[in-house]
């Protein structure tokens, strides 16, 4: 563990909308310590000597757990890195997050490797960070050894990753990978394209978003995640698709599920909320693999989520350099970086189908921490870690690029207005992240819109103790914590 400070003892968090895993309801949180003690009513006397933070009508969320980000860190850090990944993070209301192992130099494929990502975001980190190991060819003698080192489970690509030094398995490879995962009871998560069908397939060049989407079908996902789950089955193995974007591969995962595959899904904000037919030529900050699919195949994801067939919702954050954001579909960087936006993303696209933000923590906190088995994350309830995000939900703003925290000012999102403000997140009982805009400026006030609320009186500011950064482009004026985010290790 690293980088740990605890909360003082006797905190309490009081409001009257606190998502817990039996409903959403006035409540005060306290909190000893790192932990959650107690869910008590809302009118209940606090504990002799607790400091106690009202809320008011803002909602408190459990801290999101965002199982797949891309941190790039060591060795790509023009493109990201843990301090800047992490103050996205937080930012956004995400208290945990699993780095993938690819796109550092060295990738996560052996403990050698593993330790040296480990010590670059020992002490940089603004929230909690777990690693998932990589299976590559040459690697499968180190699967076992990265899972007694504590990574999550295992990443590999049917098809090429886009970097030469994480290449992908052909199936022999697949098939011993999971093998020696089933063999102890490890996870073996995928990118699942079919390499036959993609190479198949028109080939993609230039700036049209309809040539890029042909080069990409969702043939290529069905047949690919067609092909794990009859692997998956034949040894027993528990196999994790990433990054769905083809409804058509839903029903064969649901009759999987029924015959007793071990088998989950994801999916992700931008296949959620953005469709095909809206993505304009050229803006390949669009682009990423599998692609986003028309409206009809969205509108098929949320009815796979509603239902269950979709376990939860991770960002792939991607990021690059803007110059690899080329014009021509065939050779910018694939990948869309939303680790701030994430939640308010969701949630924008959630309220509009009927949904909760009982169902959205469920999706982006409570099943991903299931997935990644992390045990005292994901709700709020007593003896988990006191994770939290603070949400006002009816309030919207426009995103600009430039107020973002991850290090490149790339985003599909740009002048979207969305639903939904983090005013501040805490983790393990401390104040790390505070939208410091409690009397919004002119220039807040402008781009955050809430008239139910411009008559209230301003809030105290509930995390005096943070510093205040250089002068910020955000427009909500953040203020973060020192780094206090602990490396985590899978302990079962």
């Amino acid at each position: 563990m690293a980088g740990a400070r605890s909360s003082a003892p006797g905190l309490v968090l009081r409001s009257t909308r606190v998502v817990t895993p039996h409903g959403t309801r006035p409540a005060a949180v306290a909190v000893e310590g790192e932990r959650i003690a107690a869910v008590l009513p809302y009118d209940a006397a606090p504990p002799a000597g607790a400091a106690v933070r009202d809320l008011g009508d803002a909602v408190l969320l459990p801290g999101l757990v965002d199982t797949h980000v891309h941190v790039n860190d060591p060795g790509r850090t023009a493109w990201e890195g843990f301090a800047t990944a992490t103050r996205a993070a937080a930012a956004g209301g995400i208290t945990t997050l699993v780095d993938m192992p690819l796109n550092s130099l060295p990738p996560t494929t052996t403990v050698a490797h593993l330790r040296a990502k480990q010590a670059v975001a020992r002490d940089t980190a603004h929230v909690d960070v777990g690693f998932w190991g990589g299976a590559v060819p040459g690697n499968v003698e180190d699967l076992r050894a990265l899972h007694e080192a504590g990574v999550f489970g295992f990443k590999c690509f049917m098809t090429p990753s886009g970097v030469d030094e994480f290449p992908e398995l052909d199936a022999a490879r697949l098939a011993a990978a999971m093998a020696e995962t089933a063999g102890f009871g490890g996870l073996l998560i995928v990118h699942a394209e079919d390499p036959g069908r993609l190479a198949g397939a028109p080939r993609a060049g230039g700036p049209r978003y309809a040539d890029f989407l042909r080069s990409r079908p969702a043939i290529s996902e069905d047949a690919a995640i067609e092909h794990l789950i009859g692997l998956a089955g034949e040894l027993g193995a528990r196999v994790h698709v990433l990054h769905l974007s083809s409804s058509s591969a839903l029903p064969a995962i649901a009759a999987a599920r029924r015959a007793g595959v071990r088998i989950t899904v994801e999916t992700c904000p931008h296949y959620l909320a953005l469709c095909a037919e809206e993505i304009p030529d050229g803006a390949t900050s669009f682009k990423c693999c599998p692609p986003i699919r028309e409206a009809a195949n969205r509108d098929l994801l949320w009815a796979a989520l509603a239902d269950g067939t979709i376990d939860c919702v991770v960002t792939d954050h991607s990021p690059s350099t803007a110059d690899l954001k080329t014009a021509d579909f065939a050779t910018a960087w694939g990948g869309i970086s939303s680790l701030q936006l994430s939640l308010p993303v969701m949630w924008s696209e959630a309220r509009r189908r009927g949904h909760t933000l009982q169902d959205v923590a469920r999706w982006m906190s409570a099943r991903t921490a299931a997935l990644a088995g992390l045990g005292r994350k994901g709700a709020i309830e007593a003896g988990r870690d006191a994770d939290f995000a603070v949400f006002e939900p009816e309030r919207t703003f426009t995103v600009d690029p430039a107020g973002l925290q991850h290090r490149n000012p790339v985003t599909a999102y740009a002048g979207r207005t969305l639903y939904g403000v983090v005013t501040s997140t805490w983790l393990r009982g401390r104040c790390v992240y505070a939208h410091a805009a409690q009397a919004p400026s002119p220039e807040h006030t402008a781009r955050t819109q809430n008239p139910a609320r411009t008559a209230r009186p301003a809030a105290p500011d509930p995390a005096p103790h943070l510093a205040r950064p250089e002068a910020s482009a955000h427009a909500f004026g953040p203020a973060f914590a020192a780094p206090t985010g602990r490396l985590l290790e899978r302990t079962s």
